[in-house]
């Protein structure tokens, strides 16, 4: 008899309830136990897995990596997938193969290589991958500079923090005077340049910034899945332009993706994403982990988290292609139960409950966007 799978997702983005949901209805027909931990405890991974712990608050990555380890004993977890402190938890693949646990996740080499953009950068750029024009500012007086070059070519200047995920902190300079123009509608990413560098001359606090050309839509996603050889099994592009969605396996994406993950050996699922700058792709960012979207690959046929975890597990799935690629789409937000008491009603077989448990009929809800929250502008991760 085969034995069911257990997997933990750490701290994971709200999205992954999809990767979730895969993994259980996986085409090997293999039981999944899925353990979640978060530090929100109104987040619908919590709900949605079979096991629930809130994570404790203000850990160093070193005191993580003790508590990582702890759960994966207690909890006899097979396959881990970190997000939270992944640098500091692929230090110790060692200590958690002891205890039995595989990490879904890279070597701490690659990990170290894309935890910075510059660095990423310069690295992607000597093995003949297309980047951006790019500057590192750490002042106003350097952010000035950077964007009169940069104007001075004919394009609009950006700026993101060197260091973090997704779009947090993405902002487009603009010389617009701030007006009411920037208090109608929406939110926008645009900032006056003259209000950044007065905030950055009054601040006491340090900044590290990349500074870079404004890139054009559209944007492409690609999802890997390499092995631990340094071999990509799988590489589906998704693109973006506007609302529209779909998919692609252009070699003028894929290529680059796959010299990037094979090259930095970026194991089992990663996401490497491009733009347009001026009439060619460019590198906009690697991610050492699984998108938020991958769960949308199943439009193509293909259970990617699944695949990732066969890999870890040992078992591997060979070369995948797509079955076919599936029609454009757009993304929409939709309820997830959310229980009624602060952590979710748990499935275990231990003679008392971890946690307590509450009647299903009893849920609350919350709204998932599939992978728009990740995605939600027009703007670069």
């Amino acid at each position: 008899m085969v034995s069911r799978v257990r997997v933990w997702l750490n701290r994971t983005y709200a999205e992954n309830v999809f990767f979730m949901d895969q993994l259980r209805r996986n085409p090997s027909d293999r039981a999944v136990e899925i353990h979640a931990t978060h530090g929100d405890a109104d987040s619908p991974v919590l709900a949605a897995a079979d096991t629930a712990e809130l994570e404790p608050e203000g850990l160093s990555p070193a005191g993580y990596v003790e508590y990582a380890l702890a759960q994966c004993g207690r909890r006899g977890i097979d396959v881990f997938v970190p997000r939270l402190h992944q640098s500091a938890i692929v230090a110790h693949r060692a200590d958690f193969e002891a205890i039995g646990t595989a990490l879904l996740a890279p070597p701490p080499e690659a990990v170290a290589v894309f935890e910075d953009k510059v660095i990423a950068y310069e690295a992607v750029q000597a093995i003949g991958v297309p980047v951006p024009s790019w500057w590192r500012v750490r002042s106003a007086d350097e952010l000035v500079a950077a964007v009169e070059e940069l104007e001075a070519a004919g394009h609009k200047a950006c700026f993101k923090p060197a260091s973090g995920a997704g779009g947090v902190g993405f902002r487009v300079i603009t010389r617009a005077p701030f007006s009411m123009v920037h208090l109608t509608g929406f939110p926008s990413p645009y900032v006056p340049l003259d209000l950044v560098v007065e905030a950055l001359k009054q601040s006491d606090e340090p900044v590290d910034w990349i500074v870079m050309p404004r890139l054009e839509q559209p944007e492409v996603s690609v999802d890997c899945l390499t092995g631990p050889d340094n071999r990509v099994r799988l590489a589906i592009g998704r693109t973006k332009n506007g609302r529209r969605r779909g998919f692609t396996l252009h070699e003028q994406w894929l290529e680059p993706a796959r010299q990037i993950a094979e090259g930095f050996g970026l194991h089992y699922l990663s996401n490497i994403q491009f733009r347009m700058f001026g009439d060619r792709p460019v590198l906009m960012d690697v991610n050492t982990r699984p998108a938020g979207g991958l769960h949308q690959l199943s439009l193509c046929g293909v259970n990617a988290p699944w695949a990732a975890v066969q890999l870890a597990l040992g078992e591997d799935p060979g070369e995948m292609t797509p079955p076919f690629l599936g029609q454009d789409y757009t993304v929409v937000s939709g309820p997830r139960p959310l229980r009624a008491i602060s952590l979710p009603q748990q499935r275990v077989e231990e003679a008392e409950p971890l946690l307590p448990a509450v009647p299903a009929q009893t849920a609350e809800t919350t709204e998932v966007g599939a992978a728009e929250t990740a995605n939600r502008a027009i703007t670069p991760a």
